[in-house]
């Protein structure tokens, strides 16, 4: 491309972004409204939704955003629960009431350039999420097609009210930090009939971390009818939960390929209490290890510091996290690789009243050893029943294995089971 076709194409997406920004604004001016993007292929920089003001993209419309760093100005936000500043959402907005973005079109994020620049280590500030809604109060994001998110694909921070209904997203199995729905520190969240295909998270619940500078719950969270693909995790709390994560429901979904399926993580410093999940009809294939409370998990900042992965007792404080009232029933889990279950609490804050009630595991007939939860000492294994440290109240009734590999369950001196 010479210069004159670059300096050409450069110019059309900002025409575009302007045209389309202009139009948001507009509408929100007036009162609100709806903003339409006819079929055809859009491309763009990122874009500010404003109070009541619906972005609906009409079948056949694709609007893409263009990977250039200049066309997403820094704003400030989290990063992997940390306040921080991010370059701009793709789509954003921030303390804005009644935001919609709704239709059968599709936004593309080009996330290929920015995961190459990541893994290069070539960019200033965390990449762009593909949609970042701040602060924002009574959201609606029905029906869209979203694929090769920059980062997390839908990313509610502070925000109350939240209805997710009816989309698609598709990120290779192989990009970075590409999670599907990543609600943090929101309240009154509805998230069903969902497809998600993607390279991290499906699902993950969030409530920043120790370095955030407010730590604010996440709390009535309702996901169902979804159907997961690939990813790290189905759904997923943590690990960033310093502000707790309470009132969760998750039911009738799929879990295809993942690598577990409900995860719950977090470790020493993050404090936060994860209470009240109730996880029902789930039907799981191709899973490494179906279900995982992790309190050792040593990725990211400060992952590596001896006390995260030190099993013996440590004063409590408000960086102690905690694990309770956690229950499971009706869940089918086939071709299985690793483990039934990993359920650890901390010497010092053990588990407490967790259920798993009919809960169906078939190993894969050639299973393979993997490791079930991301934690200093614990081995890969193949075809294992539950393996249970640091809990008490521990309930599991109508439990059958297939397959298995030893015991139903391996459980430490602290474990109180009721079978």
């Amino acid at each position: 491309m010479s210069g004159t076709q670059v300096q050409s194409a450069v110019s059309s997406v900002v025409r575009t972004t302007r045209a389309l920004q202009s139009a948001i604004d507009s509408a929100a001016d007036a009162g609100g409204g709806r903003v339409s993007v006819a079929p055809g292929l859009h491309e763009t920089g990122a874009l500010r939704l404003r109070s009541h003001v619906e972005l609906h993209l009409e079948a056949g419309a694709v609007l893409r955003f263009v990977p250039d760093p200049a066309l997403y100005p820094p704003v400030a936000a989290r990063w992997e629960g940390a306040t921080t500043t991010i370059h701009s959402p793709c789509i954003y907005a921030r303390d804005a009431v009644g935001v919609s973005i709704t239709g059968r079109g599709e936004i593309d994020g080009g996330g290929a350039w920015w995961w190459a620049a990541f893994r290069a280590g070539d960019l200033v500030y965390p990449r762009p999420t593909l949609i970042g809604l701040h602060g924002c109060s009574r959201i609606d994001i029905a029906d869209v097609t979203l694929r090769d998110s920059p980062a997390w694909t839908v990313h509610p921070l502070l925000c109350d009210d939240v209805r997710i209904t009816g989309i698609r997203i598709f990120n290779p199995p192989d990009s970075p930090n590409t999670d599907g729905i990543d609600p943090e520190s929101s309240r009154n969240v509805r998230i069903s009939d969902c497809h998600i295909d993607v390279g991290d998270d499906c699902i993950a619940i969030k409530a920043g971390s120790e370095h955030s500078l407010d730590r604010v719950p996440c709390e009535n969270i309702a996901i169902t009818n979804c159907t997961m693909i690939h990813g790290h995790g189905g759904v997923v709390i943590g690990s960033e939960m310093s502000g707790g994560v309470r009132g969760v429901v998750i039911s009738n979904c799929v879990f295809q390929g993942t690598d577990r399926g409900i995860r719950i993580k977090s470790r020493r410093g993050r404090g936060g209490t994860v209470a009240d999940v109730r996880v029902s009809n789930i039907v799981m294939d191709r899973v490494m290890c179906p279900l995982v409370i992790n309190p050792f998990y040593f990725c990211g900042p400060d992952g590596k510091l001896p006390i995260v992965s030190d099993r013996t007792p440590q004063p409590v404080d408000e960086g102690t996290p905690r694990f309770r009232g956690i229950h499971l029933s009706h869940i089918t889990a086939t071709n299985v690789q690793s483990c039934a279950a990993f359920l650890s609490g901390l010497p010092e804050a053990p588990l407490d009243d967790v259920t798993l009630d009919d809960v169906s595991i078939a190993f894969a007939p050639d299973a393979e050893p993997a490791v079930p939860a991301m934690a200093d000492g614990v081995p890969a294994m193949a075809a294992a029943g539950i393996q249970a440290q640091f809990a008490t109240g521990l309930r599991i009734s109508g439990l059958r294995l297939d397959r298995a590999i030893g015991p139903e369950l391996v459980a430490d001196e602290t474990v109180q089971v009721t079978r």
